[in-house]
């Protein structure tokens, strides 16, 4: 199965090399698509100089405009070719060697979605804003109430499906 990571940027000059070596070092089959949502740090230069056509597992795409995050990863879902896809953020709060145990219950045919969780324990985790953590505990709460689920962190980042699920939804 081939793997589908859609990486939407902005801003990002700072962590956007160091991001793409690590999704480059996960060891899966995989498509690595680059969303630049219109940066004006001087991401987008670099991304033009240091990552868009150097390796043949990336694909790059520009944004004329900044129009959010939503913009930019449906810019990306639409040129995806795996058959799992997931989000990783350019700004390194989420370890993309992470990735293949996010995976492992579709690849394994357990699962269509998975969520990663950056709330469930057993792992160290960063310290989070008082209000931030309560309004996602808040909107996670919600999240269950209204879809019968048991999910621990609705906002969480890593987000795991497989294209159907995908263009179900697209």
């Amino acid at each position: 199965m081939k793997l589908s990571i859609v990486v939407p940027v902005y801003n990002e000059k700072s962590t956007i090399l160091k991001i793409i070596e690590k999704v480059i070092a996960v060891d899966v089959e995989k498509e690595i698509i680059i969303v630049d949502d219109c940066s004006t740090d001087g991401t987008r230069e670099l991304i033009k100089e240091k990552l868009d056509g150097k390796y043949p597992e990336v694909r790059v795409f520009y944004h004329i405009a900044n129009q959010g995050k939503g913009a930019a990863l449906r810019t990306g879902f639409q040129h995806v070719k795996g058959d799992i896809i997931t989000i990783q953020d350019a700004d390194l709060e989420y370890e993309p060697e992470e990735i293949n145990d996010l995976i492992k219950p579709i690849a394994d045919g357990f699962a269509d979605v998975v969520y990663g969780s950056r709330l469930s324990g057993g792992k160290p985790q960063r310290m989070y804003l008082f209000w931030h953590l309560a309004g996602n505990k808040f909107l996670t709460l919600i999240t269950n109430l209204l879809y019968n689920t048991t999910i621990s962190d609705m906002e969480t980042c890593y987000k795991v499906m497989t294209k159907g699920v995908l263009d179900s939804i697209n």
